[in-house]
């Protein structure tokens, strides 16, 4: 892709993850960090990009005339709908947004399936936490859990959160959150705790994760790295190339596990600032590790495909 359009993608994930004007304000700092963050990339200036559209600088069909290729066009449609839908289900304003997307870009009926694929994942969360709650039986005095078991599970789903970004679709990316939030719903129920969605996002929230910012950094080193190649490809050349990548996707899985196990035990004491501070130590240490697990992370990589994504959001 030509740098025009690759700022041109960006953009359009900006416009999507501010339309439905429900952020709250720390997903808005963190947003910005990221941008701040990724500045400068190919050329691409994300802060003067975050400045434009939060000041309505820049239109639908500014952006939408910049997109000269068919894969251009429809990547920069599918990253609009995962950041639409990393914080969960589409809105109306979401929903008519990506309309408008889809008809400016001129996109045929399998642009609505894409968006329809990306619900379910949002969807799948929520759902397998509502099922679970209504049929729990009245606990009785929880059992100590497996700590030996759960440190496993934390291992496993950092190294399927790593191998899932070195694919290239972008469904594969935005099942990360999913499973990072099924995660901490699984860690709160070994400790006897009956968690809902929103309590979930909270903790991620919390600890510093942003659901949609979360989207955007994932998918923002990727393409601003250069590392995403044609849209609907296998696995990329090089996977050594996106060792940086799948490590913080890696590490900040391992972190929000450990973190997770540490609050729940403790009878959800720790105190704002102190999950931060455990968060942030422990995402240094799980960069430390991941060299390690790479090789585990690049042969997870290589089982995977994005027919599998649903099913390993419903099944985790």
């Amino acid at each position: 892709m030509t740098p025009s359009e690759t700022k041109a993608i960006v953009t359009l994930s900006l416009l999507a993850a501010f339309v439905d004007g429900e952020k709250h304000e720390r997903e808005r700092a963190e947003i910005k960090r990221i941008a701040e963050g990724l500045s400068q990339a190919d050329g691409v200036n994300l802060p003067t990009i975050y400045q434009d559209v939060l000041m309505k600088r820049v239109s639908l069909a500014s952006v939408a005339g910049e997109l000269k290729s068919a894969e251009s066009r429809q990547l920069a449609y599918e990253m609009a709908v995962c950041m639409c839908d990393a914080d969960g289900v589409q809105s109306e304003p979401e929903r008519l947004f990506l309309m408008d997307v889809r008809s400016s870009l001129g996109l045929d009926a399998s642009a609505a399936q894409f968006s329809q694929r990306a619900e379910d994942i949002a969807a799948a969360v929520p759902a397998a936490v509502a099922v679970t709650a209504a049929t729990a039986a009245t606990p009785a005095a929880p059992q100590a859990p497996d700590s030996t078991e759960l440190d496993r599970a934390i291992l496993n789903a950092a190294i399927l959160n790593g191998a899932l970004e070195l694919l290239p679709e972008t469904l594969s990316t935005m099942a990360i959150i999913p499973l990072q939030m099924k995660l901490v719903y699984r860690i709160g129920q070994a400790h006897g705790y009956q968690l809902d969605t929103g309590h979930i996002k909270d903790f991620l929230a919390t600890v510093g994760v942003g659901l949609t910012s979360q989207y955007l950094e994932q998918a923002g080193r990727k393409l601003l790295g250069g590392l995403l190649g044609k849209v609907g490809g296998g696995l990329l050349g090089g996977l050594g190339k996106q060792a940086v990548s799948s490590g913080m996707s890696f590490a900040s899985t391992y972190a929000l596990g450990h973190v997770a196990k540490r609050y729940y035990a403790g009878g959800r004491t720790l105190s704002t600032q102190m999950l931060k501070d455990a968060f942030s130590n422990v995402v240094k240490e799980g960069q430390g590790l991941q060299t390690q697990y790479l090789p585990a992370i690049q042969e997870r990589a290589r089982t995977l495909d994005t027919s599998q994504v649903l099913s390993l959001v419903k099944n985790a």
